[in-house]
């Protein structure tokens, strides 16, 4: 083998139900020798999960629980907490180590839809608390969360899947904004970066790519030193060949590249522009590795149960 990857993400295409994602799961580590490489997948809730009925629960969408914390912090804390740890469960069960959630965006008015309801809300503290919640109930299942999209995809009028958003908002509305909920949660294990151009800090590059957003504001002003992760590579939000969008990622001081569509012709050009981790990296994966907890068994009937009664939008008392 001449590129081993650190680790694999699953998608909607390669899940099927629980015995074949399992198989598949433990093939992929086989591959390369690692029984405990990292696997990641997207299941935030909502319109992004890749396990589905009728093997896998439907959680509900962040947005959900933000409008409950609008009403009631504290019920809304507990569900997404809940939440989480049932999806920590489902992940668990599969062998999948990485949760690609949550999303601690801040959307704004006229603001593409690509992140709509997969936020919290439009409170920059709600979101920073759910945000946290959801972190815990995933460790605490045993699974690493990954804060996205840093430092903040909710202001870009497109979606980076398909062009580049540019933010024209000056950088001190910023700081008390967009940038609130990713200080408030600067200590998670990992974060993955926003194809974003942000045009008060770097005009030219997204956050991605860029050494000034990844050393000034998501190192610097946020202040996280966990494992940075870039978004999909293959979006359209980047430009250039595969090999110089890895590479420049990387240079700009991403620990490690995420390529998704898996296609072999773009994942050869990936590998031509990937380093060996960096020891920085190392330590960062390291120390990320050692958060979650050994998870315990949990009653997943009655989580779900009191889950559905803090969710029910009446105004009746949860207890």
């Amino acid at each position: 083998m001449d590129h081993a990857p650190l680790g694999f993400i699953l998608f909607a295409r390669n899940c099927e139900d629980p015995e074949q994602v399992r198989a598949l799961v433990a093939a992929l580590r086989e591959t390369i020798g690692r029984a405990e490489a990292p696997v990641l997948i997207d299941q935030e809730g909502g319109r992004v999960a890749r396990l589905k009925p009728p093997h896998w629960r439907a959680a509900p969408a962040p947005g959900r629980f933000g409008l409950i914390a609008g009403r009631d912090r504290e019920r809304a804390h507990e569900a997404v907490r809940l939440n989480a740890r049932l999806i920590a469960a489902d992940l668990m069960d599969l062998g999948i180590t990485v949760n690609c959630a949550p999303a601690l965006d801040l959307p704004t008015p006229g603001a593409d839809a690509v992140i709509g309801d997969r936020s919290f809300g439009a409170d920059a503290e709600i979101i920073a608390d759910l945000g946290r919640a959801f972190c815990e109930g995933l460790l605490a299942g045993g699974v690493l969360p990954v804060i996205k999209h840093m430092p903040g995809h909710g202001r870009a009028r497109v979606d980076s899947h398909l062009e580049t958003p540019v933010v024209e908002t000056p950088r001190a509305e910023l700081e008390v904004s967009d940038f609130r909920p990713f200080m408030a949660l600067a200590d998670a294990p990992w974060a993955m970066t926003g194809h974003v151009v942000y045009a008060a800090i770097d005009p030219d590059n997204p956050a991605t790519t860029s050494r000034t957003v990844i050393d000034e504001v998501i190192r610097g002003l946020i202040g996280f030193d966990g494992v940075l992760v870039t978004d999909d590579l293959s979006m359209r939000a980047l430009a250039g060949d595969f090999t110089g969008r890895a590479a420049a990622a990387l240079e700009a001081g991403c620990d490690l590249v995420l390529h998704c569509n898996g296609e072999p012709a773009e994942m050869t050009e990936v590998a031509r522009g990937v380093t060996p981790l960096s020891a920085e990296a190392e330590r960062r994966l390291a120390t990320a590795a050692a958060r979650p907890a050994t998870p315990e068994a949990v009653d997943r009937a009655a989580l779900t149960a009191r889950l559905e009664r803090l969710l029910d939008q009446s105004g009746h008392p949860a207890s």
